[in-house]
C-alpha cells in the first residue's frame, strides 16, 4: 500500500476527458486508485473519480464533536453529494452515526443527515442499529448504547447476501409441527417447508440491530489500531462488506481512519479505496495492513 498524495493521478481526467467510463477505461481506473489511502481531504479524493465508479462505501465520519478527529472538520452535505455521483446504480452507502446531547437535547444531526442523503437522491433502505457494549456513566438519562447505520441505496440495492442465524429451539419445534407434511425442495428433508428457507440447516436473516463488542481485544486485536480514538470493530465493517458488496468489487471509506474498512475488503477479496485527512491516521494504517499482513 502507498500512502498517496492529491497529485498523484490528477491529470486521469485530461486523459480521458470524460467521466463516463467503458470497461477498458473502468479497469484501468480502478488499479490506479485501489489499495490506497489518500492522504487527503475526501472531497479531493472524489473529485477525481468518474461517476458511478463504487459499489459500496463503509464509513463513519466525525460527529457533533464527539470524535475529536486532529482538529479537522468536513463539509457534510458537499460529501453526501459526491458520494451519490460516485456511487454506482444499485450501490450502497453505509453511514454510521450518532448525535451529541447538547443542554440536555439530543442534536438530531443522524437525522437530519439522513433526510439530506434523501434530498441528494439516496433511498433510506433501511435504518439499522450498531448495539455495543459500552462503560456505564453517571448521568440522568439512560445509558447510550447505540449508534445508527444508515443503508442509502442507489436505486434498488445490486447486492444483498443476507447474514442468517439459527432458529431457535422454539421456533424449530413449532414450525416442524405446523409444516410436518412438507418437504424441502433442495434437501428433501421432512419438516422443512420450502417457502420458509429451510429451518436448520437455513436459518433465517439476521435482523438490523447488531450487537459488538468494543474495546480492547473486542473491536480488534491489532493494537495500534486503538491509537484511533474511535474505532468500529471489524465484524462491523465484515458483516456489512459481505452484506452489500461482490467479490472483485470496489470499496470506499471516505473516512479511512484506522484502516478497518480497508483491512476487511482485503480478507474479503474486495478492492478498495480510502481517504483520510490526518497523515497521524495514515500511518497507522499503513503499520496496521503491514502488520496484520493483509497489505496484498
Amino acid at each position: 500500500m502507498k500512502i498517496e498524495k492529491k497529485n498523484i493521478i490528477s491529470d486521469w481526467l485530461n486523459k480521458y476527458g470524460t467521466k463516463e467510463m467503458n470497461k477498458q477505461v473502468e479497469k484501468e481506473l480502478e488499479n490506479m486508485f485501489t489499495s490506497k489511502v489518500f492522504n487527503e481531504n475526501c472531497l479531493d479524493t472524489m473529485a477525481r473519480m468518474p461517476d458511478k465508479f463504487i459499489n459500496l462505501t463503509v464509513t463513519s465520519p466525525p460527529y457533533d464533536g464527539l470524535r475529536a478527529y486532529n482538529g479537522y472538520s468536513f463539509d457534510f452535505e458537499s460529501i453526501a453529494k459526491e458520494l451519490y455521483r460516485v456511487t454506482k446504480d444499485g450501490g450502497v452507502v453505509v453511514w454510521i452515526v450518532g448525535d451529541k446531547v447538547i443542554k440536555g437535547s439530543e442534536s438530531g444531526t443522524s437525522f437530519k443527515q439522513a433526510l439530506f442523503f434523501k434530498e441528494c437522491g439516496f433511498n433510506l433502505h433501511d435504518t439499522m442499529i450498531y448495539n455495543r457494549s459500552t462503560i456505564p456513566l453517571t448521568h440522568n438519562r439512560y445509558e447510550q448504547e447505540f449508534e445508527y447505520m444508515f443503508i442509502f441505496s442507489k436505486g434498488k440495492p445490486n447486492t444483498f447476501n443476507p447474514i442468517k442465524i439459527d432458529y431457535s429451539e422454539n421456533t424449530k419445534k413449532r414450525r416442524k409441527t405446523k409444516y410436518t407434511n412438507y418437504k424441502h425442495r433442495d434437501n428433501n428433508e421432512k419438516g422443512v417447508p420450502s417457502k420458509l428457507g429451510g429451518l436448520k440447516k437455513y436459518g433465517r436473516i439476521k435482523g438490523n440491530i447488531w450487537n459488538y463488542k468494543v474495546g480492547n481485544h473486542q473491536s480488534t486485536k491489532d493494537k495500534i489500531a486503538f491509537k484511533h480514538p474511535a474505532i468500529f470493530p471489524e465484524k462491523l465493517a465484515n458483516d456489512h462488506i459481505i452484506s452489500w458488496s461482490n467479490e472483485g468489487d470496489v470499496i470506499y471509506d471516505c473516512f479511512m481512519g484506522s484502516g478497518t474498512t480497508a483491512k476487511m475488503a482485503i480478507i474479503n477479496k474486495r478492492k478498495w479505496i480510502g481517504s483520510e485527512m490526518s497523515s497521524e491516521y495514515c500511518e497507522i494504517i499503513d503499520k496496521r495492513l503491514n502488520d496484520t499482513g493483509t497489505l496484498f
